[in-house]
């Protein structure tokens, strides 16, 4: 059986050199880091996937953007009205009880 072209041999001794230098307490914690980029690296993979597929983007230049005086408030109103998880820092709607990334429960 060979990994990486390495034998079980070679695993052995990489495993143990990182029981090691991490310890016993520390493995579960770098095993669920692991786990949970490896679950956004895939994720981000399908979003790229699915934003080829959408096909072309078309482009409205001939579209005339008309600024009203008022317009210029609403960002900073918008963002008084959201919350921030405290976690994870993901924008959240105001009344939201849990962050809508993590799922960490909002203050």
């Amino acid at each position: 059986m060979l990994l990486f072209g390495m034998g079980p041999l070679e695993l052995v001794i990489i495993l143990v050199v990182v029981l090691v230098i991490f310890g016993p307490k520390n493995l579960p914690k770098i095993g669920a880091a692991l786990g949970k980029t490896v679950k956004n690296v895939r994720e981000g993979m399908e979003g790229d996937k699915d934003e080829l597929s959408e096909g072309p983007v078309e482009s409205h230049d001939d579209v005339e953007v008309v600024e009203d005086e008022d317009d210029a408030d609403a960002p900073e109103t918008a963002a008084s009205d959201a919350v921030f998880c405290s976690k994870c820092g993901a924008k959240n709607a105001a009344d939201a009880e849990f962050c809508s990334k993590c799922g960490n429960k909002l203050n």
